[in-house]
């Protein structure tokens, strides 16, 4: 049994057009119900719209400080470690927390300390700023000299929201 194709009534198109307009759909919906084709652009337009411009080349982002030792972050997750000094980073914004971190650990080095927490606090929804940015600004080129490594925190000492940091000993002739 085979269908044949009828025309749509003068009523049927109408009705069409109207429940075709309120559909929402991502592909163009077929013109076969007598619509007219929208005109096509002229070939210059295609070629300026088919060629957005390329987005601006991004800096090539500097790799973080690895841990300064594998077996001191396991020591120190399990507890085995005395950490020296925290620092609690709430109160504090990103303008204000690089340089805290700075002394901090400058501080922590010439006191001798390898091994420091900081806390950032996790932030609204588990990705604040300070969290997010606590690896950039330990990887800076001023840090990079104290800074051995650092690993995020066990639950015990904050989690998520803190890292230890792994400070690296002042040579004999820093001193």
């Amino acid at each position: 049994m085979s269908k044949s194709k009828r025309d749509l009534t003068g009523e049927e198109k109408k009705l069409w057009r109207r429940v075709a307009s309120s559909v929402k759909t991502r592909r163009p919906l077929p013109a076969d119900i007598d619509e007219p084709e929208p005109p096509k652009p002229a070939a210059r337009d295609v070629v300026a719209a088919a060629a957005p411009p390329p987005p601006p080349p991004k800096k090539p982002r500097v790799a973080p400080a690895p841990p300064h030792n594998r077996i001191g972050e396991k020591r120190v997750r399990r507890g085995k470690l005395d950490l020296g000094g925290s620092l609690d980073l709430h109160g504090h914004d990103q303008e204000s927390a690089p340089a805290a971190i700075a002394r901090f650990l400058w501080a922590a080095q010439k006191r001798g300390e390898t091994t420091v927490i900081i806390i950032t606090g996790v932030g609204r929804g588990g990705e604040g700023i300070l969290k997010r940015r606590l690896p950039d600004w330990l990887s800076s080129p001023d840090l990079r000299t104290i800074v051995g490594g650092y690993a995020p925190a066990h639950r015990t000492h904050g989690g998520t929201g803190a890292f230890y940091v792994f400070v690296k000993r002042l040579r004999e002739s820093e001193y």
